[in-house]
């Protein structure tokens, strides 16, 4: 990043930097209409005034006039160091493409990217800017899951697809930092210049820090605090992106997993991917088991348990099988051998499981989703060694 030499003074350290000369924030929106006028103020009295600084709004045809409302305000608007824009899209496309757009006509030098509907303090801006004019620092993440940072008004299983992917994330994609999935973050320009994004999903975020490791990550607390206004965009296709988008991820780092020789990092690579797997099963059975404990039927919590239990091994099994132990030999005999020990295995596991279920239930009287979490992380260890020994005929330390 280019520097004029002028200094900012960070009182609390005796330290000077850099000063940031340009910035940019990047506000994806959809129907915001209800959000955008104060959301757009709330930032503007928040950027510095000593830096050129930009708002670009990126709406994707919001039918409630989202689009409309900010232009008028960058009409309307008199900070002579401000400059707000509305990029049009033509139709919903996607929340990492919509950032992307807007990081392509942006002019800063310094990027931040938040939503537009609260969730994101805009007073956080200021704390984000002071750790990213350290040379030391190239990306800043506002945090919820680091000390300091919170959820608030987030209901258990919001909470539990959260804590999912973000271990998915950290696990199958070796991501290091406490929270991957953050929407808010702000980086220095230069370190995506030679990076083609796929901008799949619903979380930009995941593919800049795949994309560009090696550089220097601050997390910082923030409290994220569900919207009071408008409706969430979490659905059941930003699932299918997130799974989308880890894939592709995934296959873009697996160049350099494949050189590895270690025996050490390659078993704790195997155990990663085959607890990420646990983790899709845990979801798949977490969400199997409502259907058919409310939802699609009215089953007693234990039998529908069951019914989760057999949608996850099953989905476990190919799971495991294809991408864990890189086993793919389709063989019909063999792949039902395998799936019957497979299958075994995963018994001895569930059993345990429903027994932790029912205890945890009934004795401890904890919500069945906790009872559930609890349960698959403590049969899920045994599980591992016996398939990695016996299912898939490797041995346990490789």
């Amino acid at each position: 990043m280019k520097s004029s030499g002028v200094s900012l003074n960070l009182s609390q350290k005796g330290i000077e930097f850099p000063r940031i000369e340009s910035l940019s924030v990047i506000i994806p929106t959809y129907n915001e209409s209800q959000n955008i006028l104060d959301m757009l103020r709330a930032i503007s009295n928040n950027l510095p005034s000593s830096v050129e600084s930009e708002i670009v709004v990126v709406d994707d045809n919001s039918p409630d006039g989202t689009a409309h409302i900010a232009e008028e305000y960058a009409k309307n608007s008199n900070k002579t160091r401000l400059s707000v824009k509305v990029i049009h899209r033509p139709s919903k496309q996607g929340l990492s493409s919509a950032i992307l757009a807007g990081i392509e006509s942006a002019k800063g030098e310094t990027i931040i990217v938040m939503d537009s509907d609260f969730s994101h303090p805009p007073e956080t801006i200021q704390k984000m800017l002071d750790e990213l004019q350290n040379p030391q620092c190239d990306i800043v993440v506002a945090s919820r899951y680091v000390k300091g940072g919170s959820v608030i008004g987030w209901p258990f299983k919001r909470r539990l697809i959260s804590k999912s992917a973000t271990k998915i994330a950290q696990h199958g994609l070796g991501i290091k930092i406490k929270d991957p999935m953050s929407g808010f973050f702000a980086f220095k320009r230069y370190i995506i210049k030679s990076i083609k994004f796929d901008a799949i999903g619903y979380k930009m975020l995941l593919e800049l820090l795949v994309k560009t490791k090696g550089t220097i990550v601050k997390e910082i607390p923030y409290s994220f605090t569900n919207r009071k206004l408008g409706s969430s965009k979490l659905d059941l296709l930003v699932g299918l992106d997130y799974v989308r988008s880890f894939w592709k991820l995934y296959r873009y780092g697996k160049s350099v997993r494949e050189k590895e020789k270690r025996t050490s990092v390659r078993f704790f690579s195997k155990a990663a991917r085959f607890y990420t797997v646990g983790a899709s099963g845990l979801l798949l059975n977490y969400f199997i088991s409502l259907l058919f404990s409310g939802v699609l039927s009215n089953l007693w919590y234990l039998h529908a348990t069951m019914v989760g239990i057999i949608f996850s091994i099953t989905s476990n099994f190919i799971l495991n099988k294809i991408w864990t132990f890189e086993n793919r030999n389709f063989d019909l005999r063999k792949t039902v051998t395998q799936y019957g020990l497979f299958l075994g295995f995963s018994g001895v596991g569930a059993i345990l499981q429903l027994g932790l279920v029912y205890y945890l239930v009934d004795s401890r009287h904890l919500e069945h989703g906790i009872s559930l979490i609890l349960a698959v992380a403590i049969a899920s260890i045994g599980n591992f060694l016996l398939n990695k020994k016996w299912t898939f005929k490797e041995k346990v330390w490789s």
